[in-house]
Order: C-alpha cells, then sequence, then structure tokens
C-alpha cells in the first residue's frame, strides 16, 4: 500500500519512512512526540515548528498508522517495544516522551517497560487507565467501529471527530492540520488501535515510574477530565499538573504557543540527557 500523502512539512524537517515512519527536525536534546488514535506525525506541526530551535523534535506515525508497518497483534506492550524501536533507529539512547490522548498511554507503558530509555514525560489529554467514567468497552469499541464497518475511511471521519472533541479555541488552520493528520491513518490500523485501547490501565504501577512528568489537562476536556489528570498526578512519583482553562482534548493544537512554553519550560529544567538514569528533580 502507498503511504498517505503528508501534509505540510516544518521548515527543516525531514521524513524517515521505514517500517517505523517518523518525521524529525531541530538539534539538541531528543523529543518523542506521540499521538493520539486520530492523529499521525503530521499532528505535531506546531511543536515542531516551535520547538526545533532548541530540541531535536521526532514525531512518528505508530504502527500500523500513516507510512508505519502494522504490528500484530497490537498491544501496548507492542506500542512500547516500538517507541524504543524508534530511538533505535534514530540513533537516540534517551529521550523525552510526549504523549497526546492514546499517546499519552504509551509514554506511560514504554516508561514502565523500559525505564532507562524515557527522561521526562508530557503527559496531555489522557488518562491512568480506560473506563474511569464507567464506560463499557465492548460498547465503546462498537461505536468507533461503526464508521469503519459502514465503509467509510477515517479521511471521511476526521473533521466530525476532531471538532467533538476539541475546544472552542482550536482554530480553522489548526482543525486543517488535524484533519490532514487524521486522513493518514491506515483504516485497518485505526481499527486495530481501537481494539487495543480498552486494555490500557496503570494505576497500579504509576508509583514506579520514576521519570518527572508534566500532565496537561483542558478545562473543558470530556474525553479525558481533568480529575482524570488528577489521578496521574497523584499516583506518579515526580509530577505536577497544569490544567489550562478553555482549552478541550486537543491542547497541543488549541493552545500552541501556551503549550510549547510548557513543554519547553520543562524540559529545559532537565539539560542534557545522559546515557542512563534520571538526572533531574523537579
Amino acid at each position: 500500500m502507498p503511504a498517505p500523502s503528508v501534509p505540510g512539512t516544518a521548515a527543516g524537517a525531514t521524513d524517515v519512512d521505514g517500517p517505523l515512519a517518523w518525521r524529525e527536525c531541530g538539534r539538541g536534546d531528543p523529543v518523542v512526540f506521540l499521538h493520539g488514535l486520530g492523529g499521525s506525525r503530521t499532528s505535531w506541526e506546531p511543536q515542531l515548528s516551535g520547538l526545533s530551535g532548541e530540541f531535536r523534535c521526532i514525531a512518528w506515525d505508530m504502527p500500523g498508522y500513516g507510512a508505519s508497518d502494522p504490528v500484530a497483534p497490537l498491544t501496548f506492550t507492542a506500542i512500547a517495544d516500538a517507541v524504543v524501536r524508534l530511538l533505535d533507529d534514530a540513533g537516540v539512547d534517551r529521550a523525552h516522551l510526549v504523549g497526546e490522548s492514546f499517546g499519552g498511554m504509551h509514554a506511560l507503558h514504554t516508561a514502565l517497560r523500559r525505564p532507562e530509555r524515557v527522561a521526562r514525560l508530557v503527559l496531555a489529554n489522557t488518562s491512568p487507565a480506560f473506563g474511569l467514567d464507567g464506560t463499557d468497552p465492548v460498547a465503546w469499541r462498537a461505536g468507533r467501529l461503526a464508521p469503519l464497518d459502514a465503509g467509510l475511511a477515517p479521511a471521511d471521519i476526521a473533521e466530525d471527530v476532531l471538532t467533538s472533541i476539541a475546544g472552542p479555541t482550536l482554530g480553522d488552520d489548526a482543525l486543517t492540520m488535524r484533519v490532514a493528520g487524521f486522513a493518514r491513518i491506515q483504516a485497518a490500523g485505526l481499527r486495530a488501535a481501537v481494539e487495543c485501547l480498552p486494555a490500557h490501565d496503570v494505576r497500579d504501577r504509576l508509583g514506579a515510574i520514576a521519570s518527572p512528568a508534566l500532565v496537561v489537562a483542558g478545562g473543558l476536556d470530556a474525553e479525558t477530565p481533568v480529575a482524570y489528570s488528577r489521578i496521574l498526578t497523584d499516583g506518579l512519583a515526580n509530577a505536577e499538573l497544569i490544567v489550562l482553562d478553555g482549552v478541550g482534548h486537543l491542547a497541543a493544537s488549541e493552545v500552541p504557543q501556551t503549550f510549547n512554553r510548557l513543554v519547553r519550560d520543562f524540559l529545559n529544567r532537565g539539560r542534557g540527557l545522559g546515557p542512563s538514569g534520571p538526572r533531574w528533580a523537579i
């Protein structure tokens, strides 16, 4: 299958297509951006553009998405192993991980599975477990797979899905960028991700994550409410919480300058990645 088209690229960015595909730009401490269920590597353009002056920014297509090959079965263990393969492929020993929603879950699982490869964590609009509000996983899967079962492609549902979860601050240009990123998702990859996501639950292991973490929540986020972020912050060994008033589930795109500032300030507390072991304190 040919790789989906790649929309607008941050200045100086390079796209790497292979078994694992990513986009990168900049130099400095490596920062890996892990997109959500409805994203791909191009969903992080404001971050690659805004942070590449200080960091080596790497945004992947998760397995089965965009130009990345699928893995079967898709599990959180397989995804964490793929994050480590990405680091290996990019020649990175340790990296900061910035994850949005489903990508935040990936960051948590990677930090648990391979803590020596993870420096700092930014966990945006995410959750320590699926179904904290009592959502039935069977009904949740059925609802999200229904459009695919009806023959629609991810591109057909992108705008409706994104506008339903974003807050009022998401501008037209940001929506266009996010729709383009969503449209790059392979239908089979989205199906596999929907099947995988309800298995997420790391509540009883959060305290084992030593990496300093910044948890970012949207005050209007109905998908992963602020209460979920508080559980994350309270459970993690070394975490702080920022709540962005008036922001929905796509904080990185809704208020990119604010989001970038938070990420930059947090990561700059730990300048210089050593070969192993945490080196920072909040």
